[in-house]
């Protein structure tokens, strides 16, 4: 894919994109960090550990090519974890996680969401950006999470 911006079009979870939700997160996470046990089976079975649990799972698609991920995992019935969010090698840079992320907030708004949380890396400097940009306030990391978190941030919708 060229690096002119394309035309993104934000679609729902369908079983027929279930690959896309594990090669683009398996790739993201192997390149800066290790896949872990909860990854792999979460990863594995997105209808059953996301959206059967009642959370979302969405795509960025551009020219009939899904460049990006984003999920909603509920945690309880006021907030959702912002996770599993990936944008496939060639697409980054063209904002796609920008694009993922504003879909996500604006879809919490509408459905009545109070609290969007995140876990993080700080060797992930842009994606902190992003998330700051976006209100996204830093608070206690609780153990035990991801072994890849460092930093856990929270939105007040």
């Amino acid at each position: 894919m060229n690096q002119t911006k394309p035309l993104i079009e934000i679609i729902d979870y369908d079983d027929s994109l279930k690959d896309y939700v594990k090669n683009l997160n398996y790739a993201w996470i192997e390149k800066h960090f290790k896949l872990e046990k909860g990854d792999v089976f979460m990863l594995s079975n997105p209808k059953e550990t996301i959206i059967d649990k009642g959370g979302y799972i969405f795509f960025a698609k551009a020219n009939n090519e899904i460049l990006g991920t984003a999920s909603l995992i509920k945690i309880s019935n006021d907030t959702f974890e912002l996770g599993k969010m990936a944008v496939t090698e060639n697409a980054r840079g063209l904002g796609i996680g920008t694009i993922l992320l504003k879909h996500c907030v604006d879809f919490s708004v509408k459905n009545n969401v109070k609290f969007l949380v995140l876990y993080s890396n700080t060797l992930l400097q842009s994606a902190i950006h992003l998330y700051r940009k976006f209100n996204f306030e830093e608070v206690d990391l609780e153990p035990g999470m991801y072994e890849r978190a460092n930093i856990k941030m929270i939105k007040n919708l």
